[in-house]
């Protein structure tokens, strides 16, 4: 354990906007897989994929570098052995939204759902593992009903539409950023003479992107 981590300092950033979509021709298979598209994004802007094929890069959040005007790297992101890339699509994402009331946070999800293969020659069970469930974050948040990070997981819990969301784990620090569904409705809760408080949750949707800093 080199560098633990503590929940403190940590910035969790929204998605307010996104950009055009930037038409994607081809995504290479290598280390860290080369997209081709008539590009316009910069190094170390992040971008929301929306890709065909090559499943294992849909709706991920990625970062991009080596940026040229025929295309771009996804950092971190080895796609050496994803599917073949048919079609897809980039956005620029912009983080413009903070969330800073948050005194909780709990990560869920994830297991397998597991597939039952015990015959009737078999003496015990036996099963293989089928498609893992969806990763969730639950939040405990401040209630503040005027609060923009709150008033924005609710406007897309109200639409039931995706976010991109970014973590940041202080300045400098480690960085995960994936796609969801936020959903939150701005119910009070708590005991007598506590905090009143109210959850929040992201179902994630696609595979997160984790960056070192």
């Amino acid at each position: 354990m080199s560098n633990p981590r503590k929940w403190s300092n940590v910035a969790v950033a929204l998605q307010s906007a996104l950009g055009a979509a930037i038409t994607i021709t081809a995504v290479t298979k290598a280390a860290e897989g080369v997209v081709s598209a008539t590009n316009t994004l910069a190094n170390g802007e992040f971008v929301l994929l929306a890709v065909e094929g090559m499943w294992q890069l849909n709706d991920r959040v990625a970062r991009v570098k080596a940026v040229s005007g025929a295309g771009f790297t996804l950092e971190g992101i080895d796609t050496t052995l994803f599917d073949t890339f048919t079609s897809g699509s980039a956005q620029k994402i912009t983080f413009g939204v903070s969330v800073t009331t948050a005194t909780e946070v709990s990560p869920s999800g994830g297991e397998f759902d597991f597939i039952p293969t015990t015959t009737i020659h078999a003496a015990q069970q036996t099963q293989i593992p089928g498609t893992p469930t969806a990763g969730v974050y639950t939040f405990t948040n401040v209630w503040d009903i005027s609060d923009a990070g709150l008033l924005a997981i609710k406007a897309a819990s109200d639409t039931q539409t995706k976010r991109a969301v970014k973590f940041t784990f202080g300045a400098g620090g480690p960085i995960m950023c994936f796609n969801g569904y936020p959903a939150g409705q701005l119910l009070p809760g708590g005991q007598a003479q506590a905090l009143v408080t109210t959850p929040t949750v992201i179902t994630l949707s696609g595979t997160p992107s984790y960056y070192a800093s």
